[in-house]
């Protein structure tokens, strides 16, 4: 029973009545106009397990994951009871960026198979009641696309320079870059090419002009990396391509896409220069007001909603549309997910939120306010392939004290995560509690922001390194059918502590909390998409009521905490005496409302 009149600190709960809790304390999702059946609307409360293909299984003994491994790894995630996944590119790609610079968008890099590989791939996780999802590339591509190379070779004005940005330095010469941006990862966003047709090198180091032995030209701009040219969205030549793409893979049978860069596409028609041009190097994130979040890209997001509803009135099926809109504010990715635009955008104000009660309520209050109110549902995120993992970035004590409540942390922030109204998304290894691995050697790094910058901060590689599944020592079981191949990126010895084998064994396990979450999660009324009100709680205590009656409380702070209701948990991500709630821990219960 709920024991708020034990003064305990908690407001009691009220049983049902026609007058609502206050506004500021209730949240309860629109409708979504564009809204079919509950079958058809299966993203609202998904969950999505995110597959870095390279890390996931090995199937060939090459050190590099592949199709045909993650379609032996369909049953374990199954198992694990998570509704679809999210694969990152397998394209043909000179893997400057690991995929993410994409020479063509239609067929598989033979490193991860071929295309009927991928059609065994989407018929068995189907059979399984999975959904697959695909990672679409659109703000740029990689420098070995066709359409690069033949702006190269056209030179200027022709219209294959029209499909990117290509530009006229300034400069007497044409020496200097057309305006001052930086790119993200490190080091101008321009570089300059020799008109003979092939790219220059990276001009960082000589100033801005290229170093080239032939009549140095145009310059063109990659907001990333040089080998990944900015497409130019102003050209209708590119949408209409994307379009096809797009159809290409939803007759193949896909389920939707993550759309990378969705703030992205579209620049300032103008290309000034920026107040700030070094935010975006700075902060590793699209900050520079003229390079991204322009009013035009909505548009695309419309164009492209209207093709998926397509596809869903030939049979039904919701086709899904989530971007990473990385943006300012809440109310700002409100904006994406507009009924006719996208369907959903992944909430990174929960990803990027330190470990802090004040700050947990205010994200998630904005979020279900501004992103719940379009229509749509809030896409949770704790982890993914460019951030470093909760286990050790929550390793740190207010007040910047390097402490050890990284996994107690973790596993409570998981819980929370899972309790939420909407969608959430898992990225591999997150269920195993997998921490960062933070002294990859120099030079095993593989992350452009690296090699450009010369810095390990903000590189990617310590959460891409390859699962461990069994065993005592490396590969742990990630290649198939050989203990003498290497890792694309080595696994450290205590990544054993972690294998996958170990996890199912183990009851204590971050694995089997999040398939217990996740089982509570879909066999549970309260839980997936629905209302939400906070109670008042003790000082450390986030709480809050799901639909009628599941009650879920986190403790921020280091010491015990009354609970909520006086019985055993449901579900906690610790131990949690009937009663108490320890420090650094979630639990769940259900509380009826005649109990109180």
């Amino acid at each position: 029973m709920l024991t708020a009149t034990a003064g305990n600190g908690y407001s009691a709960l009220p049983a049902p009545s026609p007058s609502p809790a206050p506004a500021s304390a209730v949240f309860t999702p629109a409708t979504e106009t564009a809204a079919h059946g509950a079958a058809q609307r299966w993203w609202r409360d998904a969950v999505i397990y995110q597959v870095y293909v390279r890390s996931f299984l090995d199937s060939t003994g090459d050190g590099i994951g592949d199709l045909a491994g993650v379609r032996a790894g369909l049953p374990y995630l199954r198992k694990l009871g998570v509704d679809g996944i999210w694969l990152s590119p397998f394209y043909p790609s000179p893997q400057h960026d690991h995929g993410y610079d994409v020479a063509d968008y239609r067929d598989v890099d033979p490193v991860y198979g071929d295309l009927a590989e991928f059609d065994r791939l989407v018929a068995d996780a189907h059979r399984l009641g999975l959904k697959v999802l695909l990672d679409i590339v659109p703000n740029h591509c990689s420098s070995d696309h066709p359409w690069f190379r033949a702006a190269l070779a056209e030179g200027p004005g022709g219209p294959a320079r029209e499909l990117f940005h290509f530009a006229d330095g300034r400069g007497e010469h044409g020496e200097l870059p057309p305006n001052n941006w930086r790119a993200m990862f490190g080091g101008p966003a321009w570089s300059r090419v020799e008109e003979a047709g092939s790219a220059s090198e990276d001009p960082e180091n000589s100033g801005g002009d290229a170093q080239c032995s032939g009549t140095p030209g145009q310059w063109y701009l990659h907001m990333f990396t040089p080998e990944q040219p900015d497409l130019n969205w102003r050209n209708p030549a590119v949408g209409a391509d994307f379009e096809q793409v797009l159809r290409f893979w939803l007759d193949r049978g896909v389920d939707g896409f993550r759309i990378d860069v969705a703030a992205g596409l579209f620049k300032h028609p103008e290309l000034p220069d920026s107040p700030d041009p070094e935010a975006d190097e700075r902060t590793r994130d699209s900050v520079n007001p003229l390079a991204w979040n322009q009013p035009e890209v909505h548009q695309v997001w419309r164009d492209w909603r209207a093709l998926c509803e397509e596809y869903t009135a030939q049979d039904g099926h919701d086709r899904l549309l989530v971007g990473e809109v990385s943006v300012r504010t809440p109310s700002e990715q409100a904006a994406y997910v507009r009924p006719d635009e996208l369907h959903q955008a992944f909430f990174f104000h929960l990803l990027t939120a330190r470990w802090d009660i004040d700050t947990f309520r205010k994200v998630i209050s904005e979020a279900l306010t501004d992103i719940a109110g379009t229509g749509s549902t809030v896409t949770w995120v704790l982890n993914n392939h460019d951030q470093v993992r909760t286990v050790t970035r929550y390793a740190t004590e207010p007040g910047g004290h390097a402490g050890e409540h990284g996994p107690a942390r973790a596993r409570a922030a998981a819980l929370l995560m899972l309790a939420l109204p909407g969608a959430a998304y898992v990225y591999q290894g997150e269920e195993l509690g997998l921490p960062e691995v933070v002294d990859l050697p120099d030079e095993v790094l593989t992350d452009p922001i690296f090699h450009r910058t010369g810095s390990r901060q903000h590189i990617r590689d310590g959460c891409r390194v390859p699962l461990p599944w069994s065993g005592h020592a490396s590969p742990f079981g990630f290649t198939a059918g050989t203990e003498t191949a290497q890792p694309w990126l080595p696994q450290p010895t205590w990544f054993a502590e972690h294998a996958t084998d170990r996890a199912l064994a183990d009851t204590r396990s971050f694995w089997h909390l999040y398939r217990e979450g996740l089982h509570l999660r879909r066999s549970l009324p309260q839980l997936g998409e629905g209302s939400l009100r906070w109670l008042e709680s003790p000082p450390q205590v986030l709480a809050f009521v799901r639909g009628d009656g599941l009650i879920c409380a986190i403790n921020f702070g280091s010491d015990p905490a009354p609970a909520p209701v006086s019985d055993a948990p449901l579900l906690a991500s610790g131990d949690c005496p009937a009663g108490t709630l320890p420090g650094s821990t979630a639990a769940w219960w259900m509380h009826s409302p005649d109990a109180h």
